[in-house]
């Protein structure tokens, strides 16, 4: 089980991670009261990943004062991502990406940062997602920019600029600005 706290947000992340070599299963809900931003939401996710550590599905149930939702994404064996909402299926390939992106999650920058070996060493890599806007429940195609160095993990994403502290297995401890781990 890990627990992240948000930074200048009442909001908390808590996942029970099953993992194996690459693999991940990840079961986590985030939980977080409204802001002059969003409004107060929870939304609970199951993310799994195939033996490289590749996302095959994310499915997350949504609830806000506004309703309730549920999405799930789904990697299909032709490398395209079946979306599905309330507004129907979307397919598509997402300008390539391998991975998804849950906003306000650090749980998700370790999809990339531990398949590409970033917490073992230097590396600059752009990521494209599949990102999940929360708590508008919006998908869209995205590019993460990672460059591993000294101090850290840069990530550039759709909602912040940091630099990631990380443990040895590749997930976050301290993401500046987003969430620190207790």
């Amino acid at each position: 089980m890990v627990t992240w706290r948000g930074e200048g947000a009442d909001r908390l992340e808590q996942v029970r991670l099953l993992v194996n070599g690459a693999r991940i299963k990840a079961y986590g809900r985030i939980i977080a009261a409204a802001t002059n931003t969003h409004e107060a939401f929870s939304a609970s996710y199951e993310l799994v990943t195939n033996d490289a550590g590749v996302t095959k599905r994310l499915s997350v149930h949504l609830v806000r004062a506004s309703g309730e939702t549920q999405m799930a994404i789904t990697r299909d064996g032709e490398h395209n991502w079946l979306v599905q909402t309330v507004d129907g299926t979307t397919r598509s390939d997402f300008n390539g990406a391998a991975d998804v992106d849950l906003a306000l999650s650090p749980m998700f920058n370790a999809l990339p940062i531990r398949r590409h070996g970033l917490h073992r060493g230097g590396g600059d890599l752009d990521v494209p997602v599949v990102y999940l806007y929360l708590p508008s429940g919006q998908v869209e195609p995205a590019t993460l920019h990672y460059t591993a160095t000294a101090n850290g993990i840069e990530v550039v994403s759709p909602v912040a600029t940091s630099t990631l502290t990380v443990d040895k297995n590749g997930f976050v401890i301290d993401y500046p600005g987003l969430a620190t781990r207790v």
